[in-house]
């Protein structure tokens, strides 16, 4: 028996990195059976046939799981962003952070076509907030190498809206990749899918990162899992205010003597990211209790 990780899934085939070598899998009638198939990224022990079939006969525990899209054991979500068509509202890098601390990722936030915008506003507004934020361009290479010390050692899933250079920064990661990419159309300020499955590269030793489709298909199931008065909890430029307001039950909206209002007024909280939780707070209020998976 030999483990390994799942790096592509395709037409029910898994490929498996084990080893140094590339083993083609099928999984056993009994992960069907649970429910329970496997996922790009998990780890897994597997029988081999010959050299390069095998099967796959267990998956070991895992950190964690998306089902939008099919990944597992995610150290890391790169959320990339740009101040350049496409302009990427950050409302949407909020849902996304959001949902990386609710499924144990740590969220880093990638500004690109920095060539094109230098995107000042966009990357004051989440390095003040606490996030590991690096400003690059694929077009020039700037950043590139501070972006590629940030995934020494980890699993990391590039998501992010189209068109904002997903693809194009893994290439200039590692040109071996070879991953297509597609032009923004200038008319609808939005890129094309040109990411269909999820697959894991290994840019080096212990070090996989993978491209995604477009935001759409990102997992949003987990903020409707989530109680409003815990989304606070994604927002880590709030802990400091925490228990410090007038009323114990504040959920940090408009109420009188709250501190992280009062905080936001100040200066020392953003007030882009505090609308954003007010956003996706009413938007987790909105669910109803027996709707909340337990």
């Amino acid at each position: 028996m030999s483990k390994g990780v799942i790096y592509k899934a395709l037409s029910g085939f898994y490929y498996v990195a084990s080893d140094g070598k590339d083993i083609t899998c099928r999984a056993r009638g009994k992960f069907r059976k649970d429910n329970n198939a496997p996922l790009v990224g998990d780890l897994v022990e597997i029988s081999l046939n010959s050299e390069t079939e095998g099967n796959i006969e267990k998956i070991l525990p895992r950190k964690n799981s998306f089902i939008r899209p099919q990944v597992a054991n995610v150290d890391q979500l790169i959320i990339i962003a740009s101040a350049a068509i496409p302009i990427t509202d950050p409302f949407l890098i909020d849902r996304i952070a959001t949902i990386s601390v609710f499924n144990s990722c740590e969220p880093i936030v990638c500004i690109n076509k920095k060539d094109i915008d230098p995107a000042d506003e966009l990357y004051s507004i989440y390095k003040n907030s606490g996030f590991k934020t690096v400003l690059t361009s694929a077009e020039t290479g700037e950043g590139i190498e501070e972006l590629r010390q940030c995934l020494k050692g980890k699993i990391s899933v590039f998501t992010g809206n189209s068109g904002v250079g997903k693809s194009s920064i893994l290439n200039r990661l590692s040109p071996k990749f070879n991953i297509k990419t597609a032009e923004v159309s200038q008319k609808l300020g939005r890129g094309k899918h040109t990411t269909r499955h999820i697959e894991l590269y290994e840019l080096e030793d212990d070090t996989f990162v993978a491209d995604t489709p477009g935001f759409s298909s990102f997992d949003m199931d987990i903020l409707n899992e989530t109680n409003a008065s815990e989304i606070q909890n994604a927002y880590r430029e709030f802990e400091p205010y925490i228990g410090k307001c007038k009323f114990l039950d504040c959920v940090h909206l408009k109420e009188k003597g709250c501190a992280v209002v009062e905080a936001v007024k100040n200066g020392h909280i953003s007030k882009t990211r505090h609308e954003n939780y007010m956003r996706l707070y009413e938007m987790a209020k909105s669910v109803k209790e027996w709707e909340i998976k337990k």
